[in-house]
This record gives C-alpha cells, sequence and structure tokens, in this order.
C-alpha cells in the first residue's frame, strides 16, 4: 500500500512539473516585457520618478510609443518554426526562404515613355520603396533576428551579426526543445568463469565459459523548462541469454524505468536566468526593425534631394542654354554692325568671349545633370544595365514649389516630438532594456550552484523460467557417490551398500515474456526512489565577477550613449530649423535679386539698342541675370531639401510620404504609377 502511495506521489509531482512550469514560465515571461515597457528612459523608476543621483537620467525625454513596434504585418515571422501537424518530417526540412527579386520593379517600365522615364517624386519614392538595394540589403536583418528567437526559445544562444560575440553570466543549461531519442544494441560475449562455484556453473577440469547473448532497445526523453526545471525520463529493456544452469529466467527481461527531475535553487533558479535570451531577443527584433525603419527613412530622403537636385540641373541647364542664346545673339548682332562698320572690334570679341564662356558652363551643366541622373537612377533601379534603362534620360515631372511653413514650432516641443519619433533613440532603448536584464542575469550568476534533484525507477524481471519441485520426498541415489565412515569403509544399510543422492524432483517450465516484466513496472513491484543535493562552489568567483562588472558597464556606457543620442537629435533638430528658416528667407532674397536683375538687363538691352550703352554693360548685365537665375534656383532647391531634412530630423518622413513599414518589407506600394497624361489623383505628395 505505502509503495503505491509513494507511486502515484511521483506520478503527481511530474505531472505537476509538466503542466505548471510552462503556463507559469508564460505568465512570468509576459510580466517581464509588460515591465520592460514601462523601463523606457534610462534611470527612470516603475512610476516614472528620475532619481539626480543616478547616471543617464533624463530630463524629459518622452516614453516610447506601442506603435514602434513595427513587427506587426510586416510578412512571414521566422521566429516561428515548422509545425510537426500534419506532417511530423516538417521540422527536420529547411524552411523555404524565397531568393531575392534583383530586377527592376514592372513599375519601371510603365514610367518609361519615348525612351525617357518621366518619374515624379512620388514614383521616384515608389522606384525606391520596390529596387533600392540598400533597403532590400536591410529587408534582411529584422528575418534574420528572427531566427535567432526562434533558437533562443529552443533553449540555445543567439547570434548576432557581431563577430565577437560577448556571452556574460550562465546559459541555460536546459533544452526547451523536448528531445526524444531511441536506440538498439546487441552484443554476443564468452566469458571465462574463475570461480565455478560463484557462478554456479559445476566444477570441471577445464577453464569454463558462459555465453551471453544480450540486446536492448533504449527510450530516453528530455525536456527542460523556463525555471531551470529538467525533466529526464529513460526506458531500457534488455534481453539476455545465456549458458548459466542457475538462472531463475532464460532468456530474461530486465526493463527499467527511470524518471529524474533536477532543479537549480541559487545559480540558475527563475525565470529570467533561463529566458534571458528570448526576452532580449524580442528586444532585438524591435531594434531590428527600428533598423530597417531607419534605412528606409534614409534612403527616401536620399531620394527626395537626389531628385530636387536633379530638377534643379536640368533647370539650371535651361538657364544655362537661354545665357547662350542671349550671348549667341549679341555676338551675331556684333558681327553684323562690324560688318557695316558701326562697332568696334572689341565689342565683337567681348560678346565672343561672353559666349564661349556661357557655352562652357552649359557644357559643365549638362555633365552635372547627366551625373546626377545616374545617382537618382541607382537610388531607384536594381539593375543599372537592364534593358531600357542603361543610359535613360530621366524627366522629372515634380516642379519646386515653396513649402507650407512647419518649422514655427518651438524648439523644446520639436525636440519632445523627435525623441518620439526618431528611430535612433528608440534603438538605444532596447539595448538599454537588454543591458538591464543582463545585470541580473550575471548577479544571479554569482551564486553557488546548488541543484536538488529527486529520481524514482522502477525495475522489472521475468522470462523463460524453469519451476523443480520434490516428489514425495523421495531421494534418487547416485552409485558413483557410495557413503563411507570416518575408518574409510562403505556403509551398509540393510546388508546393502549405502549411496548418496538428490531429491526427486520435477521441472516445469513457464513462458514469459517482456510484457510480464513491463507489468512488474505497472505494478511498482521493485521500486527505487532517490533525492540529493549538490553544492558546487568557485572559491574565488572571478570569473562571475567579471561578467557581472561588464553588465554594469555596459548598462552605464549605454545610459551615457542614450543622452549622447538626445543631444544629437537635438542638434539635428534644431540645424533643420535653422536650414528652413534661413532657406526660406534666402528663396525671397534670390527671387528679388532675380527680378531686379531681369529688369537691370531689359533695361541695358534698351539703352544699348538707343546707342546709350556698350555691349560689354549688356554682358555684365547677362552674367549678372545667369547668376540671379542660378542662385534662386539653388535656393529653391536647398529649401525642398531643407524640408526633406527637417522631416528626417523629426522622424517625420514616412509620416508625411504616407509610408508604412510592411509596405517596405514587401518591396511594394499601393499606389498606382503616376504615367503622364492621366490625371493626378488627390493625394498630398508622395502618398503611397
Amino acid at each position: 500500500m505505502n509503495g503505491s502511495l509513494r507511486q502515484v506521489a511521483v506520478a503527481l509531482l511530474t505531472a505537476a512539473s509538466l503542466i505548471v512550469a510552462p503556463a507559469f514560465a508564460q505568465g512570468q515571461e509576459g510580466q517581464n516585457q509588460s515591465q520592460g515597457q514601462t523601463q523606457i528612459q534610462p534611470g527612470q523608476t516603475a512610476q516614472g520618478a528620475q532619481p539626480a543621483s543616478q547616471p543617464g537620467a533624463q530630463t524629459g525625454a518622452p516614453a516610447s510609443e506601442p506603435a514602434r513596434d513595427l513587427k506587426a504585418t510586416m510578412g512571414t515571422d521566422y521566429s516561428r518554426g515548422r509545425a510537426a501537424f500534419p506532417n511530423i518530417f516538417a521540422p527536420y526540412a529547411p524552411q523555404n526562404i524565397p531568393q531575392p527579386m534583383l530586377t527592376n520593379s514592372t513599375r519601371m517600365d510603365q514610367l518609361i515613355q519615348d525612351g525617357k522615364l518621366m518619374l515624379s517624386l512620388e514614383d521616384a519614392i515608389s522606384l525606391a520603396l520596390e529596387n533600392n538595394l540598400n533597403i532590400s540589403v536591410s529587408r534582411f536583418t529584422p528575418w534574420i533576428a528572427e531566427t535567432q528567437l526562434l533558437k533562443a526559445e529552443a533553449g540555445g544562444i543567439p547570434q548576432s551579426n557581431s563577430t565577437q560575440q560577448v556571452v556574460l553570466g550562465t546559459s541555460p543549461a536546459v533544452s526547451f526543445d523536448p528531445i526524444f531519442s531511441a536506440g538498439y544494441s546487441w552484443q554476443h560475449g564468452n566469458f571465462p568463469v574463475n570461480n565455478p562455484f560463484i557462478s554456479g556453473t559445476g566444477t570441471g577440469t577445464n577453464i569454463l565459459v558462459v555465453n551471453q547473448n544480450t540486446s536492448a532497445v533504449n527510450f530516453g526523453y528530455t525536456q527542460g523548462f523556463h525555471t531551470g526545471t529538467n525533466l529526464s525520463i529513460t526506458m531500457n529493456t534488455a534481453r539476455t541469454a545465456t549458458n548459466e544452469p542457475d538462472v531463475f529466467f532464460n532468456p530474461a527481461f530486465t526493463p527499467v524505468l527511470t524518471a529524474t527531475l533536477s532543479q537549480p535553487l541559487l545559480n540558475g533558479f527563475g525565470i529570467l536566468p533561463n529566458t534571458r535570451y528570448i526576452i532580449e531577443q524580442k528586444n532585438t527584433i524591435k531594434a531590428a526593425s527600428s533598423v530597417f525603419a531607419q534605412q528606409v527613412i534614409a534612403v527616401v530622403t536620399q531620394t527626395s534631394n537626389d531628385y530636387w537636385e536633379l530638377v534643379f540641373d536640368r533647370q539650371n541647364v535651361k538657364v544655362e542654354e537661354a545665357a547662350v542664346g542671349v550671348s549667341q545673339k549679341l555676338w551675331e548682332d556684333n558681327k553684323k554692325q562690324l560688318e557695316i562698320g558701326t562697332m568696334a572690334p572689341l565689342d565683337v570679341l567681348t560678346a565672343e568671349s561672353q559666349l564661349a564662356t556661357d557655352q562652357q558652363n552649359l557644357i559643365v551643366a549638362q555633365s552635372a545633370k547627366l551625373q546626377q541622373e545616374t545617382v537618382l537612377l541607382n537610388d531607384i533601379a536594381k539593375s543599372l544595365l537592364a534593358k531600357d534603362v542603361a543610359g535613360i534620360e530621366i524627366v522629372p515631372i515634380t516642379p519646386i514649389t515653396i513649402p507650407d511653413v512647419v518649422e514655427n514650432m518651438p524648439l523644446q516641443d520639436a525636440v519632445q516630438e523627435a525623441w518620439r519619433k526618431r528611430p535612433e533613440l528608440y534603438q538605444v532603448d532596447m539595448s538599454l532594456k537588454n543591458s538591464r536584464i543582463e545585470v541580473k542575469v550575471t548577479r544571479n550568476a554569482l551564486l553557488p550552484s546548488l541543484n536538488a534533484f529527486i529520481q524514482y525507477q522502477a525495475q522489472g524481471l521475468n522470462g523463460t523460467g524453469f519451476n523443480t519441485t520434490a516428489v514425495n520426498g523421495t531421494f534418487v541415489a547416485d552409485p558413483q557417490a557410495p557413503l563411507v565412515g570416518a575408518n574409510g569403509v562403505p556403509i551398509l544399510v540393510n546388508g546393502n551398500e549405502a549411496f548418496t543422492g538428490v531429491p526427486a524432483s520435477t521441472t516445469a517450465v513457464t513462458h514469459g515474456g517482456v510484457g510480464d516484466a513491463l507489468n512488474d513496472i505497472i505494478k511498482n513491484q521493485f521500486p527505487v526512489y532517490s533525492a540529493g543535493v549538490t553544492l558546487t562552489m568557485a572559491l574565488r568567483n572571478r570569473s562571475a565577477q567579471a561578467d557581472s562588472a561588464r553588465a554594469q558597464f555596459d548598462e552605464r556606457q549605454l545610459q551615457v550613449q542614450y543622452r549622447q543620442t538626445e543631444n544629437t537629435i537635438v542638434i539635428n533638430v534644431r540645424n533643420a530649423i535653422i536650414a528652413l528658416q534661413q532657406d526660406r528667407s534666402q528663396v525671397a532674397a534670390a527671387e528679388k535679386a532675380r527680378n531686379l536683375a531681369q529688369q537691370t538687363l531689359d533695361a541695358e538691352q534698351k539703352k544699348y539698342q538707343l546707342g546709350s550703352s556698350t555691349s560689354y554693360q549688356v554682358v555684365l548685365r547677362s552674367r549678372d541675370l545667369t547668376a540671379a537665375q542660378g542662385t534662386a534656383l539653388r535656393a529653391q532647391a536647398n529649401l525642398a531639401e531643407a524640408l526633406v531634412n527637417f522631416n528626417q530630423a523629426m522622424g517625420r518622413t514616412l509620416e508625411v510620404q504616407h509610408i508604412t513599414v510592411a509596405e517596405a518589407m514587401r518591396g511594394s506600394t499601393t499606389r498606382d504609377p503616376l504615367i503622364p497624361g492621366t490625371p493626378e489623383p488627390g493625394s498630398v505628395v508622395g502618398a503611397k
């Protein structure tokens, strides 16, 4: 009765570990994540207070928004392994990772007309999202991070992109993925017997040999849990056949069931030390998604600036062409007047010199335009040598306009918004969260290792048995063994010589098998119960001390880096606001200067026609107008680029362009190409 109760207790304990531990682990993991989401600012307490004495305490930095988790709707989740149902072999096959698309999107072909790429700003941004190789490369970063979360959830150590990965403290000693093992072995052996009496083989004149044939089927199951608990169950079933006469069963089946439950009590105890990599990798995925978003912002910003540069270069070519036209006409008019004798040769040389200068400036402007087309094409195309793309002329169809005033907001409000939206600060925040986890884990690793275990073992024994019983107390005489007295004379019984004998018996053979042996285990016939603790102490513990100190230094360094990133954002925002204000003023001043230069040239040309001016004065006024036109165009392009840079500094780029990270991850946009000749949809610039 007591044995059955003990058996039931062990079974209940094992079942409780299998059921409660995972649920408890998940609950603690969720709690840790919730706590992690509230710890946004370095040095911030749970109530939001920031002690002044703590390094890295913030001054008004906004909390990270939940919307910054950019993983949602981003396509295939590679942190989930292949399911074993309904195909049990699926986990042992590689995942289907599609090949990268290295050809230009069809949008490119749709925008080509008469051998020219008719390109609006929104189409340029859409092509960049679809074709830009920097985005294509960065697209793999979140996916790679997801594969390492899958590795961490199995109990492994995630591999970072760094060539020198730092692993502090102790790693989980168990595998969270259940491991099943099975094996079969066979053995034949001939064993010499040195003591036949103990071996039960009887005496003989030669060395006796025991023959044994052994085969075994073994099964094993191991499962680790987030609490550090490890469950191990093994089942060893052996079949042994021998020529030994004095055995109960031949062949014999001896199954052994062993269940062991171990739990660390100090070092490695609890949810956090065993799930540290899972929690950290989830933060790493968020940071990787933010890195991808940052790359998208950088590419959109670069593409927009390159687009406006091309608009400026093309307009500048027109300005230089107009200047060449004016100089050409002036030179031709002067030549005619020289031929009829109404103008000095010096005036003709002056006009010809100006024409040569303007032609040189036109060549420079045309070269800059061609170079800028190559730069922009690299932003929006995957293959620069594709058919109909290599050397194509890009015609931007979105004109430069004066943007609305957006820079009149207080600097403090602008900085607060940038802190909420800039991905760089979010990335440092995720790294800081991981560093706090490392500090706690390495603190736990300072403790000695104290492991407790309980073990239950059950055995069985059965097989082909031989049962010998006496018959009515009758003895069978042995003629080879006469009875003799002390003097060596045979003993007579009823006048006859007496002999030794053995009891008369009958032998019954019973046939058992592995099922009968397993029944012994089920009935708990031969149980063995074990329990114990093991204490392991590193007497100087220098390695754990070094890891703990390193983790704290890493946290302190990230706190300083957080403040450094904040200050960098403040500088970016302030400079962006100043640039917008200055460029807007320059546009107004340059436009006024251009109008005055045009009026001055017109007046000088009238004076020249009336004979009250010289060709040299007309050339000077023409130069002034060309310079003023170029300055005005440059100021307009600078203002357009300043607005692009302002949106990047504020973290508004994706918001202004109506771009989602999921859209960028897919490499496709929902906006139709703006083909020239078709009505333009009523949407803002860059809407996707």
